[in-house]
């Protein structure tokens, strides 16, 4: 026996043998040596070879580790702290990511798909890429379809392909049916073969394009990469004036390298090097990233790329695919309406033996839900649902209850008598709606020989109009109600007839139109664009459509989220800022999608949105602090290096300043709670504070560092414990700017690094190892003049870079509200200003 495709193709490789008892282990073996399998490689996330490279062989590490060889082949290992304190960065930031990888893959790995497929004559459950060619797959409703697979004879099933199509109307097929992978079995049960599988499957095929890697668009990672690039020009040129000015003070090249002078200019060289680089920058960002992403995962949230976290802050147009995100794709009954004609006796027991055979079709299974069966009866005959002719019946013998012959099924196909033109005339107003309808009529003799053929007699009578819906999800409503209370525009694009797009947008309450047609859209790239902008629900879209439709949102400067299901959606989820899968999406879907929700909750987008947000925001604060150096010792090693000083500090006394001020603080400041809705800008706003912030405290260092080598008479050791004083207090204020608003954790954390400082310079092994001291009386009254103007100025500066400004594009829904969702846990600090660079 053999069995034929769709298209009337034989599948080779299958006889009865294998119908009845699948393949034999051997047979596995060799189609698995021969890597005919169902895997498809669909990582999750970033290898361990990967994130180790991406954390380790970086430009800045290099750099780091090339001078702190230098410190300890010279002997001076004090002044090669911040080797360990780069180790340590590299360390933290693979061991959190190394630990978000391992939760995301463990989630993964628990929501991979599995068969159950007969082989030696037994049942064995298996994963999905455990299949190989000419399996034998036993279905039943609910099951989704991993590979394509060709139906054998038996019961018929009805399959919903919209993952595939987009359409939610479900599909009957036969016996040498194929069934394509990504369908879901809605009714029925039966047993299939393998036909193709992994990269030969259709859906694959259909998802090659969306196969091709790319990162997510990241605006604090371009930011960050500006900086660096500059950092980067900046180094060399000023890592000569610096060796340079630091030979000069030593009494020139000749003198230096002859008496052994070289050594403290050399360390005075890498203190101004090492000071210019953020190296805790990245660090802070892919800790962030990462707790977010494990925030999220205890929230049954899959972050594929850990950067997603920041789009999802920045998202201002939200797409959703109708069938799967906002309703189950279910049916669920509607209503019973007049047939125009007063029904016939009987007619809810033939509805009750209708929805009693609930594995027969979704429809049945809905009446089944709203007509429970109170008293049974037993048919005399009965003609099964077929899709050519659109009707069922159940005849019942005389004296029963329900008497005669019922029929349901399509009004097209049910009420064409001469008697039925108004109960016609109502079941196509019903459908216009988009509602299913369906029409129960009744003879009271039994039908004809071979109905199927010779059609419904004319004398059919009209009994009751049926609607049915599909089943909305409970949590729609009010996270389309959260969104645009957050200024974020919803459009809702499906594959699905635009009526029935508008039907279910009406019963979640999102606006009262009709939705438009796709079939009708503008090929003119411009025309797309006002089209999308004008209208919120489409339906009829195919899915290159739906792409076009995320690229017109694009050009018009938006940021886009994406969700779906089915791969149909593939396209659009790829072109998205940030694609977003549901728990019941095909392979090919969840492996681009950056973000999957694997409970399949929608109202999960709202604390989704908000992690984002506390991301982002904390990833700001953390940027000034760093940034704020970066400048302040760019400009100091330029200045001594251009005056031919000496540098003011001694790497370890950086160190220290970095530890206390930046790295210990940053870290914390990271892991914070709370965040608002994200404004473009990221780069221009942390500038905006981190300039003139670090502007100012060079100069207060200069100044101190000047008067104490040329005018105070002071020593080498007494400026630079000065210069230490100083910028210790000032970037200790930097820091106060970028923590407010200040909550009680945050307090802490300051009032920890204050201590520090103290501690810094009474503790006598601390002053020995930093070589560091207490300035004379009055070096040090000036150093802390200064360091208080110098705070001021950094007040002043705070105050004015905080100042909102009003977004560049308001939401058409109204205007933007800066009210992200406050959860337990958040510290009381959703919906305050994150400091000076929030807008």
């Amino acid at each position: 026996m053999t069995i034929a495709g769709d298209n009337g193709a034989a599948v080779p490789g299958l006889d009865v043998h294998h119908a009845r008892d699948g393949l034999s282990t051997a047979e596995v073996r060799e189609r698995t040596a021969a890597g005919r399998v169902n895997s498809v490689p669909t990582a999750s996330s970033r290898s361990v070879g990967e994130i180790i490279q991406a954390n380790v062989f970086t430009l800045f590490n290099a750099v780091v580790g090339g001078c702190f060889i230098l410190l300890l082949v010279l002997g001076q290992w004090r002044d090669a702290l911040f080797g360990l304190s780069a180790v340590s960065n590299s360390l933290i930031g693979i061991i959190q990511e190394y630990r978000a990888k391992r939760s995301l893959d463990q989630l993964a790995i628990l929501h991979a798909a599995g068969n159950t497929v007969i082989r030696n004559g037994a049942r064995e459950s298996i994963s999905s890429e455990e299949l190989v060619p000419d399996d034998l797959v036993v279905l039943n409703a609910g099951d989704q379809v991993t590979a394509d697979l060709v139906l054998l004879d038996g019961n018929p099933l009805e399959v919903d392909e919209s993952l595939l199509t987009g359409e939610s109307e479900p599909v009957a097929k036969q016996g040498g049916a194929v069934l394509l992978s990504g369908s879901l079995i809605l009714a029925g049960n039966g047993r299939a073969t393998v036909l193709r599988v992994g990269p030969e499957t259709f859906a694959y095929g259909l998802a090659a394009e969306a196969r091709r890697f790319s990162l997510v668009t990241s605006e604090i990672r371009r930011g960050l990469e500006k900086v660096f690039a500059v950092i980067t020009w900046l180094l060399v040129p000023t890592a000569l004036l610096l060796t340079n000015a630091q030979m000069q003070e030593q009494g020139g090249w000749a003198g230096a390298m002859g008496s052994g002078r070289w050594v403290p200019a050399v360390v005075g060289s890498v203190a101004g090097i090492m000071a210019m680089i953020p190296l805790g920058l990245l660090l802070m960002t892919s800790v962030a990233f990462a707790v977010g992403g494990l925030r999220l995962a205890r929230q049954k949230v899959l972050i594929q790329e850990l950067a997603a976290v920041e789009v999802l802050a920045r998202v201002d147009v939200l797409c959703l695919d109708k069938t799967g995100t906002l309703s189950s794709g279910s049916i669920v009954f509607d209503a019973l309406h007049d047939a125009g004609t007063a029904p016939a006796s009987g007619w809810r027991q033939a509805l009750e033996w209708f929805g009693a055979g609930a594995d027969a079709s979704s429809t049945a299974a809905a009446i089944g839900k709203a007509f429970p069966v109170q008293d049974p009866l037993q048919e005399q005959s009965s003609v099964p649902f077929s899709s050519a002719r659109k009707w069922s019946s159940a005849t019942f013998p005389p004296g029963s209850a329900a008497s005669g012959t019922w029929i349901l099924g399509a009004p097209d196909a049910v009420l064409g008598a001469p008697g039925c033109a108004e109960a016609h005339g109502r079941a196509a107003a019903l459908a216009s709606t988009g509602l299913r309808t369906l029409a129960l009529v009744y003879l009271p003799a039994p039908l004809p020989p071979d109905p199927a053929v010779a059609g419904l007699p004319p004398k059919v009578a009209p009994v009751m109009l049926l609607t049915f819906r599909e089943s909305i999800r409970g949590d729609a409503a009010s996270t389309l109600d959260y969104f645009r209370r957050q200024g974020v525009t919803v459009k809702i694009i499906s594959g699905d007839d635009p009526r029935t797009v508008g039907a279910l947008a009406r019963g979640v309450g999102f606006g009262t139109g009709d939705a438009c047609d796709a079939r009708r859209l503008p090929d003119d790239p411009l025309r797309l664009e006002e089209a999308v902008e004008a209208h919120s629900l489409f339906g009829s879209v195919t899915p290159s459509q739906k792409r076009d439709l995320i690229q017109a949102l694009k050009r018009r400067g938006h940021t886009v989220a994406m969700t779906g299901d089915g791969v149909n959606d593939v396209l659009a989820l790829k072109e998205a800022d940030l694609g977003i899968a549901m728990d019941s999406a095909s392979p090919a879907t969840k492996a681009v999608a950056r973000l999957v929700l694997l409970d399949g909750r929608f109202e999960r987008l709202p604390a989704v949105v908000d992690e984002g947000r506390r991301a982002i925001s904390n990833i700001e604060r953390v940027s000034l602090v760093f940034l704020s150096k970066t400048v302040y010792a760019t400009i100091i090693s330029v200045v001594t290096g251009v005056l031919l000083l000496a540098f003011p500090f001694l790497p370890r006394q950086l160190s220290a300043l970095d530890g206390l001020t930046i790295g210990l603080p940053a870290f914390f400041l990271a892991l914070q709670p709370g965040g608002q809705r994200y404004a473009p800008g990221f780069l221009r706003r942390s500038l905006a504070f981190a300039v003139p912030a670090g502007i100012c405290a060079a100069l207060c260092v200069l100044a101190v560092t000047g008067y104490a080598q040329t005018w105070g008479g002071h020593s080498e050791e007494a400026a630079q414990s000065a210069a230490t004083v100083t910028l210790g207090l000032v970037a200790a204020w930097i820091l106060v700017m970028a923590s407010r608003p200040l909550n009680g954790t945050k307090v802490l954390i300051l009032a920890g690094m204050y201590a520090g400082l103290v501690l810094l310079f009474t503790v006598p092994v601390a002053r020995d190892f930093f070589r560091v001291d207490w300035p004379p009386p009055g070096l040090l009254i000036f150093s802390t003049a200064v360091a208080a103007a110098g705070c001021l100025v950094i007040e002043l500066v705070g105050r004015i870079t905080r100042r909102p400004s009003t977004p560049a594009r308001q939401n058409a829904l109204g205007p933007l509200t800066l009210e992200p969702p406050t959860r337990e846990g958040d510290g009381g600090t959703a919906g305050q200003s994150d400091g000076p660079a929030s807008t």
